[in-house]
């Protein structure tokens, strides 16, 4: 059975920061269409703050989202911040403890992360938000672990879910936030929440898949 090691795995954190500032203006850029245009200044700002407390330290996955959960549900402002914080301060409980993280655990960690942000959201599929990225990519992952497929192999089918899942969002109206004020002008623009969750599910599933014993 495929495991990686939660100890080993804190650097996954640091990764998925890099990657979000890298795209920062991307973000903005689509956030800008539909939206204020601040979603990759945040979230960029977020990251780039936890990697910032991360530096040096040999903290393990679970800690390393911990402090990241943290930093983006206290410091951050917008309606990103409290939802991505609630995600991965979930993502995080859930591997408290754990020393080998197998498909099962990988599993509760998104289905914590999911539930944690439909507590304090009303956003279902087809609204035009991160939600159709996320839940795509975990009943993704949780068919191909169904079918026996190997926690490598399940963590690919997760990807390219959460992948055609932002690119959906192209083709739907926003029905909450911002967005939903323009109606039948959101259409034709991909959602800034669904491309960034895109962003932040590759990374971490990349990451694991490198580390698979």
């Amino acid at each position: 059975m495929q495991t990686f090691s939660n100890a080993a795995a804190g650097g996954i954190v640091a990764a998925l920061a890099g990657r979000i500032i890298e795209n920062r203006a991307y973000l903005s850029e689509i956030d800008g269409k539909i939206g204020d245009g601040d979603h990759g200044v945040n979230m960029a700002k977020g990251f780039g703050m936890a990697a910032e407390r991360l530096k040096g330290k040999d903290a393990s996955l679970a800690e390393a989202l911990d402090t990241l959960g943290t930093v983006l549900m206290t410091e951050i402002g917008g309606s990103m911040g409290p939802l991505y914080g609630v995600m991965f301060t979930e993502f995080a409980e859930q591997l408290q403890g754990v020393e080998a993280v197998d498909a099962k655990t990988y599993s509760a960690m998104l289905h914590a992360g999911l539930d944690g942000i439909q507590a304090i959201g009303s956003a279902k599929v087809g609204d035009k938000t991160l939600i159709d990225t996320l839940v795509p990519a975990v009943e993704a992952f949780d068919a191909a672990t169904a079918a026996g497929k190997s926690f490598g192999e399940a963590l690919t089918a997760l990807v390219d879910a959460a992948e055609a899942g932002r690119d959906s969002t192209i083709d739907l109206v926003a029905k909450i936030g911002r967005a939903s004020r323009l109606g039948e002008r959101s259409l034709g623009v991909l959602d800034a929440g669904a491309t960034s969750c895109a962003i932040i599910l590759k990374e971490l599933s990349l990451g694991a898949r490198a580390l698979l014993q």
